[in-house]
């Protein structure tokens, strides 16, 4: 009976002995489980949020050069705006120039050209109101002086012109209108009025 006894108390003590080396066991493997799943997680956020602040990052600069190029969008409408008043005004100045002034004007643009001197001058019917009755005679002679034909008339066509005249000889033609000059100094005078208006380099 002791021995039975002895016998069962070894079996029951080795079993207890390896029951709680199994849990042991057990136990640093959840731990060493944890650790690792708790580590791979980490790595994953770490990810997830380096991937979330370089998008957040790459939202921000698109939504900053999106806004930058709308506003300089804007600032060149506004620009264009302002230059195209600019140029408007000029050409109403020049329109309301008093009849002496605009004689003189016609004069010295036709004396500057190079003509023969036997072109017809095609003028609005309210800038021709402007002129002295004498004024193609003077004109004509002016142009003899200076070394020319001095031959020019009034061209019988008529042209919706707001200011300025059309110089026209065998179907070619020279256009002095205001708003043809105007046109042609833009790209050359543009660059000074941007300095003025909007002090630029």
């Amino acid at each position: 009976m002791s021995n039975l006894q002895n016998l069962t108390s070894k079996i029951i003590k080795e079993s207890e002995l390896k029951a709680e080396k199994i849990i042991n066991e057990a136990n640093n493997k959840k731990e060493e489980t944890i650790n690792k799943k708790r580590e791979e997680a980490n790595k994953i956020s770490d990810s997830m949020l380096l991937n979330a602040q370089n998008e957040s990052k790459a939202l921000i600069e698109r939504a900053i050069s999106k806004a930058e190029l709308e506003a300089r969008n804007k600032k060149l409408i506004a620009r264009q705006a302002i230059l195209n008043k600019v140029f408007e005004e000029a050409e109403n100045k020049l329109k309301k120039m008093n009849h002496e002034v605009y004689q003189q004007f016609i004069t010295n643009v036709i004396l500057s050209l190079d003509i023969d001197g036997d072109e017809e001058i095609i003028i609005s019917t309210d800038d021709k109101a402007k002129l002295p009755k004498d004024f193609i005679l003077s004109l004509n002679n002016e142009l003899i002086k200076n070394g020319k034909f001095g031959d020019l008339k009034y061209s019988n066509d008529e042209r919706n012109l707001s200011g300025g005249f059309i110089l026209s000889k065998g179907g070619i033609e020279i256009n002095n209108s205001f708003k043809a000059m105007i046109t042609s100094l833009r790209d050359e005078l543009e660059y000074g009025v941007n300095k003025i208006l909007f002090d630029e380099n």
